[in-house]
């Protein structure tokens, strides 16, 4: 047991070594200009992601924003069921995202979409939406970053085989997102 617990930790260890810091940088300067420029964060993801895209929300809403004068403005796409699941079953599973996209999104929007295959039909499809409509988009993914590396403005990748550590890169980036914000001033 210590052996799987020693190889984990070593793991994430050298996949928080291998994450680009100037891509995290170039992350930061896009939520900043997002905040001065009064544009909406939309954030995505499925399963784990999901909840990282809340933990995202959560974060760079209260705790890169309380309480100075200018915040950002974040949402999940991932915190409404109810319109997911009507999407999901009236439409299509791969639309949940880019749906509720098309009511909100503006041009100069930021699209955030988390998946650690890189291949989310769903947050693709929500990608290249923001793409098309002139978004700012972002994907933060793991394994060889899949389709999304390929499509996002900009794509921070955990580059590992392991979804668990993907997933731990990911809230990582969150906090260290969060902590860079809060130290902006108005």
């Amino acid at each position: 047991m210590i052996d799987l617990i020693e190889n984990y930790f070593e793991k994430l260890k050298t996949s928080v070594d291998a994450l680009d810091r100037e891509k995290i940088e170039q992350f930061v300067k896009v939520l900043i200009e997002a905040r001065d420029g009064n544009k909406t964060i939309f954030v995505m993801g499925n399963g784990g992601s999901a909840a990282t895209a809340s933990h995202f929300v959560c974060d760079i809403a209260k705790a890169a924003s309380y309480p100075k004068e200018k915040r950002y403005k974040v949402v999940s796409l991932n915190d409404n069921l109810p319109i997911m699941m009507a999407y999901a079953n009236d439409v299509s599973y791969d639309d949940i995202f880019v749906e509720q996209l098309k009511n909100q999104f503006q041009k100069g929007d930021v699209v955030l979409g988390l998946s650690g295959s890189g291949n989310s039909k769903n947050v693709l499809k929500a990608i290249n939406y923001a793409n098309q409509n002139g978004g700012v988009t972002v994907g933060f993914t793991g394994y060889d970053g899949g389709e999304l590396k390929n499509i996002a403005s900009l794509s921070i990748d955990a580059n590992v085989d392991n979804m668990q550590i993907t997933e731990d890169i990911h809230l990582i980036l969150t906090h260290v997102l969060m902590r860079a914000l809060s130290q902006v001033g108005d």
